[in-house]
């Protein structure tokens, strides 16, 4: 039960975190709003290592969180990017594929859920897709591609970097998102002195503050889920995020939610509930 409720709570975080990024993604170049929140969330990462000091891994571990970094950059950036040229009621179910990358992975390393949560597994997944998908509008065929490629790319970054972060996290889950986020980070600023994206976060500095503390907030509790579930079931609970920022589309941009929306979201939820009972 603690696995479940660490994923929800990461879902949760996850979803907050996601929406405040790709709407302030409209008004700033990607670059530049993860210049302000990855560096936030590693300051979080860096407290809670230095608080509970450990002596950090060395091996295998370093080099997982590493990767899981790299994914997880590049995945938030094409997820925000997305968010920002596409609708995020299309961007958003492409990306809820995410979950299916470990999903593959943990049933391969032998993991068995119970009937009812593979059960719970399939109708959460379809739930999270059906609950972020809306009609495209007429004339807007090119940028729905567009954000659906970016989509695409966000859910094999994440599915990738969960793993990663899921074989990493099962030396220290502390040390191994405090690497993740140092590796993002760098990567970011790599990208920076490349590119030197034009445009200020001024006027938005504390929710992208806000943004990057919820995401590794989020990061965070995965990590430690992984360590106390199973890897396919964890990764379906905290990739339920998309349910979260159609909500949050719905109530704060006034996005109308769909009658298949609305039945997605109940699915969601529904196989949530089946996987916690499972």
């Amino acid at each position: 039960m603690a696995a479940v409720l660490l994923a929800l709570a990461a879902s949760a975080s996850w979803g907050v975190s996601d929406f405040l990024g790709g709407l302030k993604t409209r008004a700033a170049p990607v670059l530049t709003v993860l210049s302000v929140s990855q560096p936030a969330g590693l300051v979080l990462l860096g407290a809670i290592v230095l608080v509970r000091w450990q002596a950090p891994p060395h091996g295998l571990p370093i080099l997982w969180a590493v990767l899981a970094g790299m994914g997880g950059a590049i995945g938030i950036g094409a997820l925000y990017q997305g968010l920002a040229v596409g609708s995020m009621g299309i961007v958003a179910p492409i990306t809820s594929t995410s979950p299916l990358i470990p999903l593959t992975v943990g049933l391969a390393r032998g993991e068995r859920p119970s009937a009812i949560q593979l059960a719970g597994i399939g109708v959460a997944i379809v739930g999270v897709a059906l609950a972020g998908w809306e009609p495209a509008a007429p004339g807007v065929r090119r940028q729905l591609s567009a954000g659906a490629g970016l989509a695409l790319l966000a859910a094999v970054a994440f599915g990738s970097s969960q793993v990663a972060l899921q074989s990493a996290a099962a030396d220290d889950p502390y040390w191994a998102t405090f690497i993740l986020r140092i590796a993002s980070s760098v990567l970011v600023l790599v990208a920076l002195l490349r590119f030197r994206p034009g445009g200020s976060p001024a006027g938005m500095w504390l929710v992208l503050v806000a943004v990057g503390l919820l995401d590794s907030g989020a990061t965070e509790l995965f990590a430690i889920a992984t360590t106390k579930g199973l890897l396919s079931v964890v990764a379906v609970l905290a990739a339920l995020y998309p349910v979260l920022v159609a909500i949050l589309a719905r109530v704060v941009l006034h996005e109308r939610l769909t009658l298949v929306q609305r039945g997605g979201a109940l699915a969601a939820v529904a196989g949530a509930a089946a996987i916690s009972a499972g």
